[in-house]
C-alpha cells in the first residue's frame, strides 16, 4: 500500500495493491502496518461505521465535529466514483484554508485519513456511489457541524453549473467567516491534543 501526504496538515491518501483474477478482484483498502508507517501509530479505536450510497451529482459535506469532542475518519469509496475532499478549517493550523481532493474509484481504489478538525466532503460522480466510514467517535446529532459547501471563500473544486443534489442543511450552512466569527470552527492546537490522546504512540506535535 502506497501512502502520500496531502496538502491538508494531517490528512493522508493510501492506495492499496489490486489482486484482479477470472472471479474479480481483491483489495485491502486499509491496512494497519501501512497506516502506522504513515502516521506514527496505528488507526484510532473505531467506535462507529458508516455508509452512504448517493447518486450522481449528490454533494455531501462540508462537515465537521465540534472539537471537542472531534472524530477522525477513515473513508473510502466501496462502489462507484466519488471526489473526496478535506478541508482545513483548524484555526491555528499551518495550512487553515487550504483544501485537497483524493479521486476515489473502482481502478485504484484509493482512501483517505481525516484528523481530528477538518472539515470532509465529497462529490459522488457516478450513480449508486457508495463511501464507507470508520469514525472514532460515535455520532452525536448536536455535535456535527456544516459548512456551506459552494462557499467562495473556500473554492472547493466543484462544478457550480452541474446539476448538483444538496440536502437542505448542506444547502443552508454557514459560510467559512460566519463559522469563524461565531467561534464555531475546531482550534488547532486543541484538536492535536485529542489526536495525541487517541494516538499515545503517535509523534503528534502542535508545531507539525
Amino acid at each position: 500500500m502506497e501512502a502520500r501526504e496531502l496538502a491538508v496538515e494531517g490528512a493522508l491518501e493510501f492506495t492499496p495493491r489490486v489482486f484482479p483474477d477470472e472471479r474479480g478482484l481483491f483489495i485491502s483498502p486499509f491496512q494497519e502496518e501501512a497506516f502506522a508507517e504513515a502516521h506514527g501509530a496505528p488507526l484510532f479505536r473505531v467506535a462507529q461505521t458508516n455508509h452512504s450510497m448517493s447518486r450522481r451529482g449528490v454533494v455531501r459535506g462540508v462537515h465537521f465535529t465540534t472539537t471537542p469532542p472531534g472524530t477522525a475518519k477513515y473513508v473510502y469509496c466501496a462502489r462507484g466514483k466519488a471526489l473526496d475532499i478535506v478541508v482545513d478549517i483548524r484555526v491555528g493550523s499551518p495550512t487553515f484554508g487550504r483544501w485537497d481532493s483524493v479521486l476515489m474509484d473502482q481502478q485504484d481504489h484509493r482512501a483517505t485519513y481525516l484528523p481530528v478538525g477538518v472539515g470532509h466532503a465529497f462529490v459522488a460522480l457516478q450513480d449508486d456511489t457508495v463511501m464507507s466510514y470508520m469514525l472514532s467517535e460515535s455520532y452525536v446529532s448536536e455535535n456535527e457541524l456544516a459548512l456551506y459547501v459552494l462557499d467562495p471563500a473556500l473554492g472547493l473544486p466543484i462544478d457550480r453549473d452541474a446539476e448538483l443534489v444538496l440536502s437542505e442543511r448542506d444547502r443552508t450552512a454557514i459560510t467559512l467567516a460566519e463559522a469563524r466569527k461565531q467561534g464555531l470552527l475546531p482550534d488547532y492546537a486543541r484538536c492535536q491534543e485529542i489526536e495525541r490522546g487517541r494516538f499515545p504512540d503517535a509523534a503528534v506535535t502542535a508545531d507539525a
